[in-house]
């Protein structure tokens, strides 16, 4: 009997395919050369070697043939080796997908079915983002200009920026700012002109920011207001374990966590209802917390 082949040494391309394969059977419960074919601009020869390796070199257990459906179908035991085969991973696939879909043969028919709302993204220039991007990756710093709410005329700042965040609703570098003499966060659309690299590494990188480097938990409940049914439709709802859901961050996110969930750490509503769900370590995360 032919040994399987080791995940990890599969070449990049051909685990993208693998990936596929696992995805459309598993959640769309039929796969065939079709689907390879469509998505990767690939022969139908090419598309069925493709699955035989996958069958032969990795799991051959994983999927059975199915001669009404013309198709190949999960197994009763399908232990998927490429993918996550959790129902968020699918959904956020969808959602990754749902903007090219009608521009690939084959997932227009596939995401039909689903509908994201896409909110607009704010402007973020290409001219800012790379100065952005190789001074994170080589621990460099910038000169630029930035505008705020409270100093809506530009004003140059120097920081040394070492990671960029994507809270959900806008992209901001997570940076050191000489001026303030502390590590923060610069929305990239409120960048103006070109950023400048400066020669020279910064003192004050990753390693250095507190806020990064601080690993926290956001323990949330149901408001305690609540009756013990609607308290169990909470938990179940958001997936709580023993009443609570855990949100792993690091510290200097968690004021983005709680925008996530819609908590407001400044404000309780007078009414139950209305709040639902409370963060029950506010006092640990106070120093995370904007004023």
């Amino acid at each position: 009997m032919k040994r399987k082949q080791s995940v990890e040494s599969v070449r990049w391309d051909l685990a993208q395919r693998y990936r596929l394969i696992e995805t459309v059977a598993w959640w769309e419960g039929r796969l065939t050369t079709g689907h390879l074919m469509q998505s990767f601009g690939i022969s139908r020869q090419q598309a069925s070697k493709d699955i035989n390796s996958y069958l032969n070199d990795y799991a051959p257990k994983n999927l059975d043939y199915d001669k009404r459906l013309k198709g190949y179908v999960p197994s009763k035991g399908f232990q998927p080796l490429f993918i996550d085969d959790s129902a968020s991973a699918y959904l956020h696939l969808l959602n990754q997908n749902h903007e090219r879909a009608p521009h690939i043969a084959g997932l227009a028919l596939a995401y039909a079915h689903t509908e994201v709302l896409n909110v607009p993204d704010r402007s973020v220039r290409p001219e800012v983002l790379r100065p952005l991007l190789r001074a994170c990756r080589e621990g460099l710093r910038l000169e630029c200009e930035y505008v705020s709410f409270k100093t809506p005329e530009a004003e140059t700042r120097l920081i040394a920026p070492h990671a960029l965040v994507y809270t959900g609703m806008r992209w901001h570098a997570r940076a050191y700012c000489e001026k303030n003499r502390e590590h923060r966060d610069f929305v990239l659309s409120r960048f103006r002109g070109i950023p400048d690299v400066l020669e020279g590494k910064s003192e004050f990188g990753r390693d250095q920011d507190e806020g990064w480097n601080t690993a926290v938990d956001v323990i949330i409940e149901p408001d305690s207001r609540l009756s013990p049914e609607q308290k169990a439709f909470l938990e179940y709802e958001y997936g709580m374990q023993d009443g609570q859901l855990r949100v792993p961050s690091r510290g200097a996110l968690v004021q983005y966590v709680l925008q996530r969930y819609q908590i407001d750490p400044h404000k309780i509503q007078s009414k139950a209802s209305a709040q639902q769900i409370v963060v029950v370590n506010l006092e640990e995360l106070r120093p995370w917390l904007y004023s």
